[in-house]
């Protein structure tokens, strides 16, 4: 059983997805970014950065409990420990590893930029928009061009970074994108959209889901100086 401390943000969805693609037994476990349920200081023992998803797997390692955060060693651990969506073959494997890490290092960070100052941000600010909506279209267009000669991002096979890179892309309109200038990442995105266990994944905690932009609270939670606290 694996207990999984999440909410509904393309981070928590990745984990989701994997989970059931994987057959994994887990109970989600809430955690409320706009009410501040990350600064608590249980969630903290398993997520010192204070951000979702964090797990702990009952049956970790030697049989003992294992505490794991950020979402892209997750996936890693995960898929070795079902031997599923990591191939061991050592190019293959790489190949997965270089397109979770372009997901980790690029696809969130700037995809997320991007959404924030054009939806939460409370000016808008030209340069930062713009900034972020040329970023963003230019790492679509790195997807494109890959996807233009493989069915996924690390070949011909489903993997884990495929499952880390699909959420972020749910948001194209608000990353300043027009997907279907992208035809090949558009052909990718919905054909995992269309996988069963991609569905189940994405209703996990949707009952929770809030939009938070019009909560002062929230905002301050997620985006103000509440999350610089010393702790």
């Amino acid at each position: 059983m694996i207990d999984l401390y999440t909410w509904t943000t393309p981070n928590g969805h990745k984990i989701h997805i994997a989970l059931e693609e994987m057959g994994l037994e887990y109970t989600a476990h809430p955690i409320n970014i706009g009410k501040g349920d990350q600064f608590g200081e249980e969630f903290l023992k398993i997520s010192p950065n204070n951000k979702i998803p964090a797990m702990v797997d009952q049956d970790g390692p030697n049989g003992k409990p294992y505490a794991l955060f950020e979402s892209g060693a997750m996936l890693i651990y995960l898929a070795e420990k079902t031997g599923r969506l990591l191939p061991t073959d050592t190019v293959k494997r790489n190949d997965v590893m270089q397109w979770l890490m372009f997901q980790m290092a690029s696809v969130g960070p700037m995809l997320g930029q991007a959404h924030h100052f054009n939806k939460y941000a409370p000016e808008k600010i030209e340069y930062a928009i713009k900034r972020y909506e040329n970023e963003a279209n230019r790492i679509y267009g790195v997807m494109d061009r890959r996807l233009a000669d493989f069915k996924f991002l690390a070949g011909n096979d489903y993997s884990i970074a495929d499952i880390a890179t699909w959420p972020w892309l749910r948001s194209a309109e608000t990353q300043g994108v027009n997907i279907d200038d992208y035809p090949n990442v558009r052909r990718w995105f919905e054909m995992i959209g269309d996988r069963e266990n991609v569905k189940k994944g994405l209703q996990v905690l949707a009952d929770h889901h809030t939009d938070f932009s019009q909560d002062k609270n929230a905002m301050e939670n997620m985006f103000g100086n509440k999350q610089y606290e010393k702790r």
